[in-house]
């Protein structure tokens, strides 16, 4: 293959080239050319270190010559949310007053990741405060989607998913608080795992806005990258106590044999789009095919609290966030100003009763995954949509708010369940469709592993964007 080509490979076969000889240095390289082609086009790498991005191909490059790579990850490139701080990088969050914010120090999966050897190519765009379902900011302007450059790969990690989807990294670090992983994977051909609470643990991080919902995960092309990232960032931490509940779960999480699968296509009358309902469907038919149980019906849980109090959530913690940091709400956009005004509108209780309702979910999500395996569920209601435009207003011809296409995915963050985002067959304009495995807490790997079998059966790694 020649060395502008080397950006096709994937994460897996780069680890298997350079043990044949490949050098993480001409991988770089070809990273970098392929990141000259079409990043003006899309707006995926908003802050790039180039020459920092090179040097440390050249010690990988080195380190595998002796044979001695500190990973599987090791010479793999990878790009990081602007949401996360990295040390040698500022993280603008998207917000004009945070343009120039570095803090000289690695969020924990970052600063794994790069023990392991990864190469970070750069931070990746994302709405002002990751707050949105697409991916458009003040400071560094709209991300487009590689299959349709007029459409939005989707939010909040919309710049990771067009990175990787467009080639210029195999791997992406995302942050999922609502969706924000598996929803931009699903608009864009991915695979994207939102994983249990604190299987990855945090430090070193911007103020939460969404509780404890926000946690990180890997965007790949294949099951098999995306686990290969997830292996390096995942683990306890004892500045992060529940990551240690989380890698508890995890020990006995998987099962052996046919898995009981509940297909939920539908939550209520809210719409979805009919080539999603029907690319799932047949996907789900694909699982029903690899030898597993599977039933349709509704979903058995009480998500009507979170209707409500779901963007109370967020202006509760853009208000807290405001009142500490006064002089990063000096350049924010209006919009997330008028939202925190309405967070401190909230009474003292309003939290309280919100707490509340979240150990119940998980309370009852616990219970339900007595009689279930895995659920099975669209990633996105929509299709993509313009890219300017924070959500679509209409699907399937009825009118729908802001969360009308995220239907689907912010109750697996309440939850604190883990989450993987599958491709299914494209629509008939050729969009890339996803759909959505859901599982008990601890169950990442049981989820990676059905995830592994159904790409097998049905492969997607060779559909790319004709960009």
């Amino acid at each position: 293959m020649a060395v502008t080509e080397l950006w096709r490979l994937s994460a897996t076969e780069l680890r298997q080239g350079y043990r044949d000889g490949l050098s993480p240095l001409a991988v770089a390289q070809a990273c970098l050319a392929r990141l000259e082609a079409v990043n003006p086009r899309i707006n995926a790498v908003v802050a790039r270190r180039d020459a920092a991005f090179l040097r440390e191909a050249q010690a990988s490059a080195e380190r595998h010559a002796r044979g001695a790579p500190l990973s599987p990850l090791d010479g793999i490139p990878l790009s990081v949310k602007d949401s996360l701080y990295t040390v040698d990088q500022p993280t603008s969050w998207g917000c004009p007053a945070l343009r120039a914010h570095a803090t000289g120090q690695d969020e924990l999966a970052v600063g794994r990741a790069r023990a392991a050897g990864a190469l970070i190519i750069g931070k990746t765009n994302v709405p002002e405060f990751a707050l949105e379902g697409y991916t458009a900011n003040p400071v560094y302007g709209v991300t487009r989607n590689p299959w349709d450059l007029a459409l939005t790969p989707g939010g909040s990690t919309g710049g990771g998913v067009a990175a990787v989807a467009a080639g210029i990294t195999p791997l992406a670090i995302g942050q999922d608080g609502g969706g924000s992983i598996r929803r931009p994977a699903s608009h864009t051909g991915l695979v994207g795992l939102k994983p249990s609470l604190s299987a990855v643990p945090r430090e070193h991080v911007l103020p939460s806005l969404l509780l404890d919902f926000e946690v990180i995960g890997p965007l790949a092309r294949t099951v098999a990258d995306a686990r290969l990232l997830f292996e390096v960032m995942r683990g306890p931490a004892a500045v992060d106590r529940s990551s240690l509940a989380a890698a508890f779960a995890a020990r006995d999480a998987r099962k052996p044999g046919a898995l009981r699968i509940l297909y939920v296509e539908r939550f209520g009358s809210a719409p979805l789009d009919p080539q999603i309902a029907a690319s799932v469907g047949a996907a789900v038919r694909h699982l029903a095919a690899l030898g597993h149980r599977v039933d349709t019906g509704s979903l058995p849980l009480d998500l009507d609290f979170f209707t409500e109090a779901w963007p109370q959530v967020g202006q509760i913690g853009l208000a807290q966030m405001f009142d500490r940091h006064p002089d990063w709400a000096t350049q924010a956009s209006p919009k997330y100003l008028d939202m925190a005004e309405k967070g401190r509108a909230l009474p003292g209780a309003r939290l309280w009763q919100i707490l509340e309702q979240v150990k119940r979910l998980r309370r009852d999500t616990a219970k339900l995954f007595r009689d279930v395996d895995v659920i099975v569920l669209p990633a996105a209601a929509a299709l993509p949509w313009k890219a300017e435009e924070s959500h679509p207003t209409r699907i399937d011809g009825q009118e729908v708010g802001p969360r009308g296409h995220a239907v689907y995915t912010g109750w697996v963050n309440a939850a604190g369940l883990p989450g993987l985002a599958l491709p299914c067959a494209p629509s008939r304009e050729g969009l890339p469709i996803g759909m959505q495995l859901v599982g008990p807490y601890g169950s990442d790997d049981a989820l990676l592993d059905l995830g592994a079998a159904y790409e097998a059966a049905q492969p997607w790694s060779q559909r790319r964007p004709a960009l």
